[in-house]
């Protein structure tokens, strides 16, 4: 039976010397592929860089085999697919970073396989080593899209299906406004401690910032994080004098919609007043915008002694259950959030107070209609016209 071939790899070809113990040829990193052999020109304490080497290699290898024409799902290597879905696709995504961090772990997992491979039994071996079901159903994801550009490009004969698991329920956690004021006045109020000592330092205002921002926006939380106060390039941006909150210019249309909206004027009051004490962006620190709120936001829900279930997304969660109740029109909120009518039924719709009114109208018309009936039926001036009771036989 032939041994199993190996993938390309790094490998440390050591120092040469000649019979006078003379340096002839200095230790240097070689990338392994088969028989072919090619330096990645990086010494012995270059490790970091021979790997970049390795990446690009693979790179340029996978790229020129995903587009060498049809193939049949077995002879198209997981890593084609990655590779080319990497280069066309990835980089348009919100956030192309987190989109190439899945795509690595994908590869972790499946660079060795073809698509023949992939099946059911595969898909849920894949599950099984991820940390959550949510991590692994959204990275799965990534390469269903990948597998389904590869066919649309004409590059695979075959259509092959990736086994997700099962959804996880929706988060129920909203806050009420009390619990939203206390985390607000929580994160305003910290004073960071240093050797034990509260000083006078107040760094979590632009958490408190954050969750005024979300609760009146709905927005999400990398909208939030990104938003200028002015019109930047690659930036959502807000406008000040007309209100209204414009979603990154040019962005690609997805699921995850950033339509222009009205910012409610409590909170439109907030930002003017940031502005005006010189912010440049919508939520900063230090003067700069920020690219991660999540170790922060934590640290204030345990400050504020809420449960863990409180993560960043809970406020969006929040402001569309509060207009919700608040009887707002469901395909006002919609617009407002960025969702589709069928998420709002599935996740939002009990909480408004026109859910299912018209069953409640319906059963109170039924017990009315039912006791007029009931009525004439013993009324005195009825006539029977059958008499049940000698129906028998």
């Amino acid at each position: 039976m032939p041994r199993k071939l190996h993938g390309p790899r790094l490998w440390l070809r050591r120092a040469q010397r000649d019979n006078s113990g003379k340096l002839t040829h200095a230790a240097v990193w070689i990338i392994k592929d088969g028989q072919h052999r090619e330096s990645t020109r990086c010494s012995e304490n270059d490790r970091a860089g021979a790997e970049r080497a390795l990446a690009a290699y693979i790179g340029r290898k996978h790229l020129d085999q995903a587009q060498s024409g049809i193939r049949a799902p077995a002879a198209v290597p997981v890593a084609d697919v990655v590779a080319l879905y990497g280069r066309d696709i990835a980089p348009k995504h919100a956030r192309p970073h987190e989109t190439a961090a899945r795509l690595e772990q994908l590869l972790s997992f499946f660079g060795a396989d073809t698509l023949a491979d992939i099946n059911g039994d595969r898909c849920r071996e894949y599950a099984r080593r991820r940390r959550s079901a949510a991590a692994a159903r959204r990275e799965l994801e990534d390469l269903r899209a990948a597998i389904n550009y590869h066919r649309r490009e004409g590059l695979c004969s075959v259509i092959v299906e990736v086994v997700l698991p099962k959804k996880g329920e929706s988060r129920d956690r909203w806050l009420t406004r009390s619990e939203a004021a206390h985390l607000i006045w929580s994160a305003w109020r910290y004073r960071e401690v240093q050797k034990g000592q509260p000083t006078g330092r107040r760094s979590r205002q632009h958490v408190a910032r954050f969750l005024v921002a979300a609760l009146y926006t709905t927005r999400r939380k990398q909208a939030l994080l990104s938003a200028a106060l002015k019109p930047m390039e690659g930036r959502p941006w807000i406008d000040i004098d007309s209100g209204v909150f414009y979603g990154r210019p040019g962005a690609q249309r997805t699921k995850k919609r950033q339509p222009a909206i009205r910012i409610p004027s409590r909170l439109l009051a907030h930002i003017r007043r940031w502005k005006k004490n010189g912010q440049r962006f919508l939520i900063e620190f230090n003067g700069e915008p920020i690219g991660s709120i999540d170790k922060a936001f934590a640290a204030n829900v345990i400050e504020a002694r809420l449960g863990d279930d409180v993560v960043p997304h809970t406020t969006r969660h929040t402001g569309v259950t509060w207009l919700a109740i608040a009887g707002v029109a469901p395909y006002e909120i919609c617009r407002f959030a960025g969702m589709t009518i069928e998420v709002f039924e599935e996740v939002y719709a009990h909480h408004h107070p026109d859910y299912m009114r018209g069953v409640d109208r319906g059963y109170t018309a039924n017990r009315h209609r039912n006791t007029a009936a009931a009525r004439q039926q013993t009324s005195p001036n009825v006539t029977k016209i059958f008499d049940y009771s000698n129906a028998a036989g």
